[in-house]
C-alpha cells in the first residue's frame, strides 16, 4: 500500500492512518442514532425524536469500535440461567459478531468517490431492528440474490487489502455468510440485504425466527400479501380488508408486514404521500 500518490498523500492512508481524517473529509464518518420505535419520526415518551445520538469519527479502526460500543450501549443484554445446568448466560439483542461484520463491511465497501463523499454510513437502531446504510450500492455484476455465494468484485482494494494486514477484517468474501449464520444461532429472522438508490442496506432484526414464521402462517395476513403482489392504494387495502377507517387498516394490518420487510412502500422516503403504494415481496427462507 503507497502512502502518497505522486505528492498526495492516499485517501486509504488518510482513512487508517491521520489523526483525524474528517479534517479533510467531514462526511467519511458514520452518524448513529437509536429511534424510540419502529419507524423515522416516531417519537419517545418525552416528545424526543433520539433516544441517542452520535457523529462517530476517526480512523477506520476507530470508527468500528466506536460504533460496536454506540451499539452496545443501546441494545439490552438479557441474563438467562439455564433450568438443567443453573448456568448464567448473558445474551444481546442482536449477535456481537453480525454487527460488527455489518459495519465493517460498510466501511471497507462503500464509495468513497467524489460522488458519496458528502453522504457518511448511517447506523439507525430502531426498536425492532438495526439498520446500516452504505453509500454506493452494490459495486460490480453482482446481484442482491447472490450475495455470499459467490465472489464479488472490490470496490476498495487497496483498502480492504490494508485492513487484512492489520487484522481487521479477512478479506475472503465471508462477511455476508457469517452474519447469516450468526442470526440463525441466536434464532433470529434472517437479515435483509437492499440495494436501493445508490444506497446498499443490511437490516438486523430483532424478532425471533418463530415469531416471523407464526405471522407468516396466518390466513389473513397471507391473504393480504398475496392482494398485494399488485401495488394497492391505502384505500383499496380499507376496502379489501372491508374496514371502513382507512389508518386503522394501515396500522393495524399493513404497517407490521411494513415493519417486518414483507410489504413495501413505493415512496420509501415519504411515508405519508398520497401517492404511495405498498406492494409486497417474496420472503427470504
Amino acid at each position: 500500500m503507497s502512502i502518497k500518490r505522486g505528492e498526495k498523500v492516499t485517501l486509504s492512508a488518510t482513512l487508517l492512518f491521520s489523526p483525524y481524517p474528517q479534517a479533510y473529509f467531514p462526511q467519511l464518518c458514520i452518524t448513529a442514532i437509536v429511534i424510540p420505535g419502529r419507524t423515522i419520526g416516531s417519537l419517545g415518551d418525552m416528545v424526543e425524536r433520539f433516544s441517542d445520538n452520535q457523529r462517530i469519527e476517526g480512523t477506520i479502526p476507530e470508527m468500528l469500535d466506536e460504533a460496536l460500543l454506540f451499539v452496545k450501549r443501546n441494545m439490552r443484554t438479557k441474563t438467562i440461567i439455564s433450568p438443567t445446568t443453573g448456568r448464567r448466560t448473558d445474551r444481546t439483542d442482536y449477535p456481537i459478531t453480525a454487527v460488527r461484520e455489518a459495519i465493517i463491511n460498510a466501511l471497507v465497501h462503500r464509495d468513497y468517490s467524489i460522488h458519496t463523499e458528502g453522504m457518511p454510513i448511517q447506523l439507525i437502531m430502531f426498536e425492532d431492528r438495526i439498520e446500516i446504510h452504505n453509500p454506493g450500492g452494490l459495486y460490480g455484476r453482482i446481484t442482491i440474490d447472490q450475495l455470499g455465494k459467490i465472489q464479488p468484485d472490490t470496490r476498495n482494494q487497496v483498502l480492504a487489502s490494508a485492513l487484512e494486514t492489520l487484522g481487521i477484517t479477512e478479506n475472503r468474501y465471508s462477511g455476508i455468510p457469517t452474519i447469516r449464520m450468526e442470526m440463525e444461532k441466536y434464532n433470529l429472522r434472517q437479515p435483509e440485504f437492499l440495494d436501493e438508490r445508490g444506497s446498499f442496506i443490511v437490516k438486523l432484526y430483532k424478532e425471533s425466527k418463530n415469531d416471523y414464521e407464526d405471522m407468516s402462517n396466518d390466513e389473513e395476513t397471507n391473504n393480504l400479501i398475496v392482494f398485494c403482489k399488485t401495488p394497492r392504494t391505502r384505500k383499496e387495502i380499507c376496502d379489501y380488508l372491508g374496514l371502513n377507517s382507512v389508518t386503522y387498516a394501515i396500522q393495524t394490518y399493513v404497517n407490521p408486514l411494513v415493519e417486518a420487510g414483507v410489504i413495501k412502500l413505493s415512496i420509501p422516503d415519504k411515508p405519508k404521500s398520497p401517492k404511495q403504494l405498498y406492494y409486497s415481496v417474496e420472503r427470504e427462507e
